[in-house]
């Protein structure tokens, strides 16, 4: 059984840091890519960031390049999302996924 579960999430200050990480369990972790995925308040889905198998490529959307790093370790099958230079608009809950399954989220809220 496919498990992703995500943690890491809080309040934190604009311009604060955090890192989430990702467990996963029941399926070869190291065969997926791996997507992080939020939904703010009252608005859809956005993709934020996908990371290759093995971790060489990673990608980011617009709005968080430059201030999110995702990253794997295959190893431990945890997938993590290191947030700096958080901005109000970042505030979202924050899920990781792959095209078997999806964590249950974690909150993240950017405010002073």
């Amino acid at each position: 059984q496919v498990q992703l579960v995500e943690s890491g999430g809080g309040l934190v200050q604009p311009g604060g840091s955090l890192r989430l990480s990702c467990a996963a369990s029941g399926f070869t972790f190291s065969s997926y890519y791996m997507y992080w995925v939020r939904q703010a308040p009252g608005k859809g889905l956005e993709w934020v960031s996908s990371v290759y198998t093995d971790g060489s490529d990673t990608y980011y959307a617009d709005s968080v390049k430059g201030r999110f790093t995702t990253s794997r370790d295959n190893a431990k099958n945890t997938l993590y999302l290191q947030m700096n230079s958080l901005k109000s608009d970042d505030t979202a809950v924050y899920y990781c996924a792959n095209f078997i399954g999806w964590g249950q989220g974690t909150q993240v809220t950017v405010s002073s």
